[in-house]
């Protein structure tokens, strides 16, 4: 648990997820058949990146931008 909340948390919903996996596997796929020599390998590594931010469920990019996942339960000594 400490080694979880240590090293990072988890900024990307499961939804997007399973949306940036699927995404980067059809690109990844479609660069390195489509594109010419040089980029097909950039346009490959670059969607294996994006790819990996949604196996893992942290994103960079979100977490310079603040962005958080919103915790569904609540407190219990809430006060309205």
């Amino acid at each position: 648990m400490f080694f979880k909340a240590a090293f990072f948390v988890k900024n990307v919903p499961d939804w997007e997820r399973a949306i940036r996996i699927s995404l980067a596997i059809t690109f990844a796929i479609a660069s390195a058949a489509l594109l010419p020599s040089p980029w097909n390998w950039i346009g490959a590594l670059t969607c294996i990146g994006f790819g990996i931010t949604g196996v893992v469920g942290f994103c960079p990019a979100c977490a310079l931008a603040g962005r958080r996942i919103a915790r569904s339960h609540k407190r219990s000594d809430a006060r309205w």
